[in-house]
Formats: C-alpha cells, structure tokens, sequence
C-alpha cells in the first residue's frame, strides 16, 4: 500500500476530511455552549384558572436550564404537561431568546364517581375542584359516551322542564338513568332514550309540572308512556300517551 500513492492521496484526504468535521463539531458544540445566547423570556400563553404562576415558575427554574440552543424543550414540555390542570403543552423557541409555551387547561365537565374529573372532551383527569358538578358514573370505557350523551340530555331535559342533571349513570348492559337536581330519578333505559326524554319533557309542564306533590322517580321505559313514583302514602299513578 506504501507504494500507491494514489491510494496515500486518497487515505490523507479522508483523515483530514475526518480532522475538518470534527473540528467543525467541536467549534460548534463549544459556540453554542457559551453563555452568549441565554434565554431572557420565558412567554406563557392560554386561559389559564388552575395553573398557578408558582408553578410556572417552579417548572421553569427546574427544566429550563441552558442557553437557546442547549435547553431541551422536550423535558420542558413533560414537566408543564404533568401539572393536573394541564391537557396540552406545546413549547416553542423564538430566535433568538424568546421560549414560548402554550397551556390548555382541563375544562371540568362532571365527576368520574369519587375517582376522577371529566373533561369536555371526554377524558378523565385527576385534579382537585370545588365546583358544583354533576356526577357520572359508567363502566371504565363508557366515559367519551356518558360525557356525549349528557350534553345531549341536559338539553332536552332543561329546556322541556327545567331541571339539571346531578347525576347520569351507564350500567353495564348499556341502560341509562338519569337524577335530576330534584332528586328525581328517571330511567331511559337501552333504547331511543333521547326520544323517550324529549316526550317526557314535552308533556312534563301539562302532567307533572302542575301537581303539588314531588316526584321521585319516572320510568321512560314503556312503549306508549311513563310510570311516576309518589312519596309514600299516595299512590303510585301512571301517565300514558304522549310520554
């Protein structure tokens, strides 16, 4: 080999090619690690109610370290995505000392039984909250449908008769059940449940409405009507027709 000199060019030409790249790297590694392109704002943006400045700044003295081009935006965007309230976190740098991060909040919709909240997508997520929410219950893969649905019925059932949902239940044959903030409990059962309410609530005022007496509990499942449930001592009486 030490007698081709073609084959020498062409060994010292890829050694020195070798030697520029790896000067070039090490020019660059050692350029972008000096502390001349620190980042000086840190800009977080979103409807914020629940993600506190505290832990904003928190996330940022941990996970924020390094200047422009070394902080690793990946491990910023984990840490912010782990606060409760957080559903989404995208983080941004802006040339040339800009971070930016965008928060969506959780937006309750219900409780998930004792266990969890429910966003207005559908999807659990564990937080605390005060709020006055209603309360789902359902089986683990039920959460998207009874979040769908209650949309769906608190409509109907506010518009026709003016009480709210405190409580919708999905058993695991797949029946409904509704309680209403008045305590009274309406059963939907598996089948055209939205067109059993609208027809209960379309003839609630003229029926229910105007007796004097609470209702405790109506059953939706008939074909051509509703059973009503009086307080002890009355006696149960049945509405048919347009129910």
């Amino acid at each position: 080999m030490w007698d081709k000199p073609r084959a020498l060019n062409w060994v010292a030409n890829l050694l020195n090619a070798l030697a520029a790249v790896m000067f070039l790297y090490g020019l660059v590694y050692v350029v972008v690690h000096l502390p001349i392109f620190p980042l000086k704002e840190v800009r977080v943006e979103g409807k914020l109610d629940h993600v506190t400045r505290e832990q904003i700044k928190l996330i940022a003295d941990r996970h924020l370290q390094g200047n422009f081009f070394t902080v690793d935006v990946v491990k910023a965007r984990d840490a912010f995505q782990k606060l409760p309230w957080a559903r989404k976190v995208s983080v941004r740098k802006r040339w040339p000392d800009r971070l930016e991060v965008v928060i969506e909040e959780q937006r309750e919709l219900a409780r998930w039984g004792n266990i969890a909240l429910v966003n207005t997508y559908g999807e659990l997520f564990h937080a605390a909250s005060d709020s006055d929410l209603p309360v789902f219950y359902g089986p683990g893969d039920g959460v998207a449908e009874v979040a769908k649905q209650y949309g769906a019925y608190s409509q109907i059932l506010g518009t026709g008769t003016g009480m709210h949902i405190a409580q919708l239940a999905l058993t695991p044959r797949r029946a409904w059940q509704i309680k209403t903030n008045t305590g009274m409990v309406i059963e939907l059962g598996r089948e055209e449940m939205e067109t059993r309410l609208q027809k209960f609530a379309s003839v609630y005022e003229q029926t229910l409405g105007g007796l004097k007496v609470a209702i405790n509990y109506a059953d939706l499942r008939y074909p051509n009507g509703f059973a009503v449930r009086k307080p002890e001592g009355l006696k149960p009486k049945r509405k048919t027709g347009a129910a």
